[in-house]
């Protein structure tokens, strides 16, 4: 179907963005560039399908500069490092971290700057789609990709325009994050779901210090919410950010629901929430 196809005739209704974004995320097989792309929609109302198919364009293009003889060759990572690290211009940069842009693949594609795991999964949609065995790699505190097999730990990091990445560079990464050594488990590559879910904690991370953003995380964690796995804490979360923005009832219902959830693991946490929920009912007097 062309980019034409989806634009929308006066008459119809908006697209309901959350339940396409519930469709892909629960689809046996799920499109993660298409997850990325539903969270810029909810994020942004205005765009359109034609500006949806025009960022998925634009993987395309991308995915057709890379040689095709790195099919035979397998230099996925040097091939990728020359055209997204250094002809295309995309990397990161500390300031990235301020700015919501950075989380939202579309403005990551236009602005070549982004997060580590959008960066990422610019290259993994642009190696998927030349043919490269690639995967995303999600070290605590930092997000990488790799190429065929996990084992043998042939990494990049896009955020530092595709540098090379050894199995040291990743143990003294995690180590520099969580002051531990390296597990083997977090060398699992990760999957659609657990990267939009990662994606979605990130956006929350951002609005978290900014109270007048409270709409941004609320959205994040509804789109969490709608993804196959997910923390049940965020239920909690979610109560939190209605009573924050002034929705005392439905946030203290939510509370409630939750403490149920809690009775059964946590019966001191639960009934700690349940005072929360009478405090916040007592707000509307």
């Amino acid at each position: 179907m062309s980019a034409e196809d989806h634009s929308l005739r006066p008459s119809d209704p908006p697209p309901d963005r959350r339940r396409e974004f519930a469709e892909e995320a629960r689809a046996e097989r799920p499109d993660l560039a298409r997850l990325c792309l539903l969270i810029c929609a909810v994020a942004d109302p205005a765009l359109t399908e034609h500006d949806l198919v025009g960022a998925d364009v634009e993987l395309d293009r991308l995915a057709g500069l890379v040689p095709y003889a790195t099919r035979h060759t397998g230099a996925w990572k040097e091939e990728l490092a020359a055209l997204l690290g250094v002809r295309e211009g995309f990397e990161g940069v500390p300031a990235d971290y301020q700015r919501l842009e950075s989380s939202l693949l579309h403005e990551v594609l236009r602005r070549r700057r982004g997060l580590p795991i959008l960066l990422s999964v610019v290259w993994m949609e642009v190696a998927r789609r030349a043919g490269a065995p690639v995967y995303g790699l999600g070290l605590p505190g930092h997000f990488v990709v790799g190429f065929g097999d996990p084992a043998d730990l042939d990494l990049a990091d896009p955020f530092a325009g595709g540098r090379a990445m050894t199995g040291e560079d990743a143990e003294l990464l995690v180590a520099s994050a969580t002051g531990e050594a390296l597990d083997r488990s977090m060398l699992r590559p990760a999957e659609p779901g657990a990267i939009v879910l990662r994606i979605l904690a990130n956006i929350r991370a951002w609005a978290t210090p900014r109270p007048e953003r409270s709409d941004v995380a609320l959205w994040a964690v509804d789109l969490a919410l709608l993804l196959p796995s997910h923390p049940a804490r965020l239920r909690y979360e979610r109560a939190e950010l209605l009573v924050q923005r002034g929705d005392f009832l439905t946030g203290a219902a939510e509370m409630e629901a939750y403490a149920e959830i809690m009775d059964a693991v946590d019966p001191e946490s639960a009934a700690a929430i349940r005072h929360r929920a009478q405090a916040a009912r007592a707000r509307l007097n």
